[in-house]
């Protein structure tokens, strides 16, 4: 196995096209166990701490720390005792030590504690090196910054889901790494660690899950959406002495894993934007309140006008429920968010929406939007206005794959496979987006899954849809 090490107290940083090519209406014949598969044992290599007297671990979130990508959230932990707050970092090639000071937090989660963050200001298109636990247990760590937003910058992302820690978690994180199409940051669409799936939501597994994953988040960004997994809310959960309810929903989330999201006008972490090379990022939640008049749905509404298509003429929607499944697990949950949304998605001209929740799956450009209560006319229909859904909540969860689709296969799916694995779309340029999909069983390089996008903006075809449709 990969060895992921560290410790712990906390310091917190394409596509509505054309297809070119696709697998149009392809469910894979790829024969796999059904099995749920199984978290990796508490000693597993991947789970170590770090060496060293309370050694910073679980350098995990750096994600980005504002809009436009020149700051850095670095986040940490050291559950021994309070560690140094202080960061240095430097760009490769220079003496030159620059200094950032963390501030410290605590949340307290049934009977766990723990908590701390810092903000790096950087330039564009730069390797620095950072240090953390000055002074005392000194590990140190490298990152690349992202280019000035612009229309011809290659850029290349990872696309991960639902990763877990179990042992089909480790593979799919260790296929990502090998791949020679390298992301230059993972967009991440919910369902970290799946503590909430052991007893009193035990907390000591978000510690494990971030020393397992340390090894990717301490050297590139991690683009965060939370999924049902991070909601961590327990009102039943039963002290020795009372009755202490864990009322409000993603605490652990919100004190590990911080957002840029008051830099986007957002009012809470679970929604906000980001731009990175030619993309403009939209994050939302599945799980928050999105309905008209929400916090959510008011932050949405300013944000499409915005976007500027000459500057970042990819808009990509990360969120965790998927509106279009065709799978029996999770089938419609996504569905009033869909009827919220859907017309602003494609009037905004969003080109992907990357989506979790259920396992492999790639629609054709299709919209619903046609329906209402007095038409009755509720099937997806071809769409090339509309964005294209990719379903890619493949990591490796313990719970194991969903297998059981809707047959025959909708005319809006295009393909889908349930197999553990991930995901690299690489932006080319103003135009073109190849994006792949890998599973777990295929050698690094091999392409489960392509799709090449032309970008609307500029590749200018009438494709709106007919007036009478």
């Amino acid at each position: 196995m990969k060895m992921g090490r560290f410790e712990g107290f906390y310091l917190s940083v394409v596509l509505n096209s054309f297809l070119l090519f696709c697998h149009g209406g392809t469910t894979s014949r790829y024969v796999r166990r059904l099995e749920a598969t199984a978290d990796m044992p508490l000693d597993s290599d991947v789970f170590c701490v770090p060496p060293g007297c309370n050694a910073p671990q679980q350098v995990l979130h750096i994600t980005q720390g504002d809009l436009e990508g020149k700051a850095l959230i670095v986040s940490w932990v050291t559950q021994k005792a309070r560690g140094s707050n202080l960061v240095l970092y430097w760009k490769e090639h220079s003496n030159k030590m620059l200094k950032a000071h963390g501030k410290s937090k605590k949340y307290n989660f049934y009977n766990y504690t723990v908590s701390d963050f810092v903000v790096l200001f950087l330039q564009y298109d730069t390797k620095y090196y950072y240090m953390v636990g000055v002074g005392q247990t000194e590990r140190t760590f490298w990152f690349l910054t992202p280019p000035k937003p612009g229309p011809d910058v290659p850029y290349t992302v990872g696309l991960i889901g639902e990763l877990g820690q179990s042992f089909d978690s480790n593979i799919t994180l260790t296929h990502y790494e090998n791949n020679p199409l390298k992301g230059q940051t993972i967009l991440f669409v919910g369902d970290f660690s799946y503590a909430d799936t052991y007893p009193n939501h035990d907390n000591n597994r978000w510690d494990i899950w971030g020393r397992f994953v340390e090894r990717s988040t301490a050297y590139q960004p991690w683009i965060w959406t939370v999924g049902n997994h991070e909601l961590d809310f327990a009102p039943r959960l039963l002290t020795l002495i009372v009755l202490q309810g864990e009322t409000k929903p993603f605490q652990p989330f919100k004190h590990r894993y911080r957002t840029p999201h008051r830099s986007s006008g957002s009012t809470e972490p679970f929604w906000y934007s980001i731009k990175r090379g030619p993309a403009y990022i939209i994050v939302l939640a599945s799980y928050s309140a999105y309905g008209k008049y929400t916090p959510q749905y008011m932050w949405l509404e300013q944000e499409f006008p915005k976007v500027n298509k000459t500057e970042t003429p990819w808009l990509i929607v990360l969120m965790h429920s998927t509106w279009y499944n065709s799978y029996d697990y999770h089938y419609m949950e996504g569905e009033t968010m869909r009827a919220m949304y859907e017309l602003w998605f494609i009037k905004n001209k969003v080109d992907v929406i990357f989506a979790g929740h259920v396992h492999g799956e790639r629609s054709e450009c299709i919209s619903n939007i046609a329906y209402n209560l007095v038409n009755g006319i509720c099937s997806p229909v071809k769409d090339l206005s509309a964005p294209v859904y990719i379903t890619i909540g493949d990591g490796g969860n313990l719970e194991g794959l969903s297998t059981i689709m809707t047959e025959p296969q909708p005319k809006y799916s295009a393909f889908r496979d349930a197999s553990f694995g991930h995901a690299i779309s690489s932006i080319k340029n103003r135009t073109h987006t190849y994006y792949g999909w890998h599973r777990n069983q295929d050698g690094c390089a091999v392409d489960g899954d392509t799709m090449w996008f032309f970008n609307r903006f500029w590749h200018p075809i009438d494709d709106s849809p007919d007036d009478d449709s």
